[in-house]
């Protein structure tokens, strides 16, 4: 499905400086973006402010976007791309504090994702991003291989590979929180 002629309007629009214009797209997509955003954080506040970074990008980055894909593809590479940028600043926080809490003999006993009911999304967080990505437009939004390639700027290959690697993974961890040995 391409984008609709409303669509190709709003994206005009847009460009012509016209807010109502991109706020139409924002809606039309806003559900979508924040789905990913959410499974690829695991945290409802960090998917607001990801989906929001998102559609800022997006608004920057609107004449870039050339129309040789859908919109919604163009505008899933975005938001994916600040998922990743988002994990890599927070593995970089977590080491930080890591090293701080070593230092400082200060132990974790808060309750988290080794809660009950979190055994997926905790499994999944564990993914390294790119197979998190690829699980997560392929499984949970649906896309095909060939959708999900265009999106995260790789081939259809590389996107197999890694739905492929993230179940295994997945398995493993899964089996492991339930007690069963492979």
């Amino acid at each position: 499905m391409g984008d609709t002629d409303e669509e190709k309007t709003w994206v005009l629009q847009s460009r012509n400086g016209d807010p109502a214009a991109f706020e139409s797209l924002i809606r039309a997509h806003q559900c979508m973006i924040h789905s990913l955003t959410f499974r690829m954080t695991g945290s409802m506040a960090d998917a607001e402010d990801l989906a929001q970074e998102a559609f800022i990008r997006a608004y920057r980055q609107l004449d870039s976007y050339q129309g040789t894909a859908k919109f919604s593809s163009w505008l899933y590479r975005i938001a994916v791309n600040a998922c990743l940028n988002w994990r890599q600043r927070e593995m970089r926080r977590d080491q930080i504090y890591t090293q701080w809490a070593e230092s400082n003999a200060v132990s974790q006993s808060e309750p988290g994702p080794d809660a009950p009911g979190w055994e997926v999304p905790a499994a999944l967080m564990k993914l390294p991003a790119k197979q998190r990505a690829a699980i997560v437009l392929t499984v949970y939004d649906g896309h095909n291989h060939a959708e999900a390639a265009k999106i995260l700027g790789c081939s259809e290959t590389t996107v197999s590979w890694r739905v492929f690697a993230a179940r295994r993974k997945l398995k493993r961890l899964l089996s492991a929180k339930g007690g069963s040995n492979e």
